[in-house]
């Protein structure tokens, strides 16, 4: 396509995008919104609350779990337990990981395939 051409879709779009948001405007139902949440903020800034604390009083649970949500969201979930057991040595090796020094050590001497058979759990 030519620079041409994309200048001239990306045109139309603007053109489109600019009278939908002129509708939008003159909407009522979405002035009454916007003063709604305007007044909302206003009353929120004079009592010294936050967005989080009106859900809380309005809704008690649900402010709990998007706490809960949000705290758990930033940790990572544990890796499985993975057990390797040397049939050459017996020696037993437990990982989370496979950066596992004596893991890695087998698998250069062994083989990942090879290693990989020997997992017990």
């Amino acid at each position: 396509m030519s620079l041409l051409n994309q200048y001239m879709e990306k045109e139309q779009l603007l053109k489109k995008l600019q009278d939908e948001l002129q509708s939008l405007e003159q909407d009522q139902r979405l002035k009454e919104e916007l003063e709604f949440k305007s007044k909302l903020e206003n009353l929120m800034e004079e009592f010294g609350k936050t967005s989080s604390d009106v859900i809380e009083l309005l809704e008690p649970s649900k402010g709990q779990s998007a706490e809960k949500t949000e705290s758990t969201s930033n940790q990572r979930k544990k890796r499985k337990l993975k057990v390797y057991k040397n049939p050459h040595s017996g020696e037993v090796v437990e990982t989370r990981g496979g950066n596992q020094k004596t893991l890695k050590a087998w698998k250069e001497q062994y083989g990942a395939d090879t290693v990989e058979s020997w997992l017990v759990e």
